[in-house]
């Protein structure tokens, strides 16, 4: 393994890691634990995935269960306080944790593939292919996504699938394009003609010598979407066009708007799923804030740099 140390007047800063030890996990978790605001985003998603893959341990109560008090303040039975049904509003907040992160996962995923495909294949291929794809990503960058999204929805049958289904459409596009500008900075590197003259087909070439390269920008891609996510998710589904009989912490906003929980002083059973929707959405732009740092270590001696002038 090899490193590069650069040296400025005031002394030798953090040695630079090479590109082979990026693609290391172990480096690249030591490079997550040295930055504070990916370690912070880090912790909001592992404690996200904890609470949505053992949600009975935290939430004990049945989060539909109507058996309790209508409309109660925070205690210590109740944390958050109850709906006007009166169902817990903590275990409901607990519970609706897992199906909100699936579809965000999901939904990310499906589209970052579907935007590595299309932008990458545009750009290596070139020609009409290039100009078809290119095309198609367009169309798709200029309609509006609210109202897209609104439509789709509204006739579409409510559920999971449906609303993974129209978030996929509406979100690969501008993914697309960043990675299509980053294959065609590509297209002429050396490799990639040892490739063709090697006789490799286009589908290796793209699959096995492009996309790897483009790794850092492509999860980059898969956690800005995340974002994106999941607060259309959540904003579909308080405009009634999920399925309400779904627990997630858009279908608690629906419900807590319909029975008028700021209204009646049931303050919890609005701000607590909205601040869930915030702090998961922190949780991945942090990561994705950082992952520039980690993956391009010459903007860490940059700003150590900034510092020690100063």
């Amino acid at each position: 393994m090899s490193t590069a140390t650069i040296i400025s007047e005031a002394g030798p800063l953090e040695p630079v890691v090479s590109t082979q030890e990026q693609g290391s996990p172990a480096r690249f978790m030591q490079a997550v634990l040295r930055n504070r605001k990916a370690t912070a985003g880090a912790l909001i998603l592992l404690l996200m995935v904890f609470v949505a893959a053992f949600p009975g341990l935290i939430g004990r109560d049945d989060p539909q269960a109507a058996i309790y008090g209508q409309d109660l303040g925070p205690s210590w039975q109740h944390l958050l306080g109850t709906t006007q049904l009166g169902q817990d509003v903590f275990s409901q907040l607990i519970w609706g944790t897992r199906l909100t992160l699936i579809v965000t996962v999901v939904v990310s995923a499906i589209a970052t593939v579907i935007s590595m495909i299309i932008g990458v294949t545009a750009a290596y291929v070139g020609g009409l292919t290039d100009r078809s794809l290119s095309l198609l990503t367009d169309i798709f960058l200029i309609l509006p996504t609210l109202p897209l999204l609104i439509v789709l929805a509204s006739y579409l049958p409510p559920g999971t699938v449906t609303l993974i289904l129209v978030l996929t459409l509406t979100s690969w596009a501008f993914q697309a394009r960043q990675l299509r500008s980053q294959g065609l900075s590509l297209r002429a590197r050396d490799f990639l003609a040892a490739a063709r003259v090697r006789g490799e087909r286009t589908s290796y070439i793209i699959l096995f010598e492009i996309i790897p390269t483009m790794t850092s920008l492509i999860v980059a891609s898969f956690l800005g979407l995340s974002v994106f996510v999941v607060g259309f998710a959540a904003g579909l589904q308080f405009l009634g066009l999920g399925n309400s009989t779904e627990l997630t912490w858009g279908t608690m906003l629906y419900y807590a708007q319909q029975g008028g929980a700021l209204e009646a002083g049931n303050a919890w059973w609005a701000l607590a799923p909205g601040a869930a929707v915030a702090v998961l959405g922190a949780g991945f732009a942090l990561v994705n804030y950082a992952f520039d740092e980690i993956g391009n270590p010459a903007l860490r001696p940059v700003r150590k740099r900034a510092r020690t002038t100063a």
